[in-house]
């Protein structure tokens, strides 16, 4: 048990850490101010992918045709592959959600009258996106997913370590009582 309790304990230090320190940023959210910061950029399609753009058929939501994301990543340094568009008859918009931030992408078919806007939040930000599992993708989803079986692990080899170890400590389970009776009491009369 010790070594189960020890070794699942050195894998979650760093993390169990971070989510007690965003969970208070995420508790105070509205105290801590932050001034996001607003990047706009405009560009103009070339001719042949205006003309390309218009054959298009309004598909509703679709990915972007290579060619226009190739452009896109060698003009703008944009990844957009991967990601549905909203295409209408008159444009196409690409939400670009990212933790700690938002970005969105509008291509006026017609025009060819590119607009880009990122929106970036702060640490802080990024920290609780991150806590929250928002905006992050598959792999820190499973991430957290690995993470939350060694915070059990950690939990249920410390209890029963407790448990070897109550003889000789009489407080523990009054301790381990008031872990449980404390935070339901609050639940029960504090939160409607």
């Amino acid at each position: 048990m010790r070594q189960w309790h020890w070794i699942s304990a050195a894998v979650c230090l760093i993390g169990m850490l971070l989510f007690a320190v965003t969970g208070i940023t995420l508790n105070h959210a509205a105290q801590i101010e932050a001034t996001p910061s607003v990047v706009t950029r405009d560009e103009q399609l070339p001719a042949d992918l205006i003309a390309a753009l218009k054959t298009e058929a309004a598909k509703g939501k679709a990915l972007l045709p290579s060619s226009l994301q190739s452009w896109l990543s060698g003009r703008m340094s944009l990844d957009v592959g991967g990601r549905d568009a909203e295409w209408s008859p008159e444009e196409i918009y690409l939400s670009l959600p990212r933790p700690g931030g938002d970005a969105w992408l509008s291509i006026d078919r017609e025009s060819g009258e590119v607009r880009y806007e990122k929106t970036d939040r702060g640490w802080i930000s990024y920290l609780n996106d991150l806590h929250k599992g928002r905006n992050t993708g598959l792999i820190w989803t499973w991430f957290l997913d690995v993470f939350a079986i060694a915070c059990v692990v950690f939990c249920i080899t410390g209890f029963v370590l407790l448990y070897l170890m109550a003889g000789a400590r009489r407080s523990t389970w009054p301790l381990v009582a008031l872990g449980f009776v404390i935070p339901a009491l609050l639940a029960i009369f504090f939160i409607h």
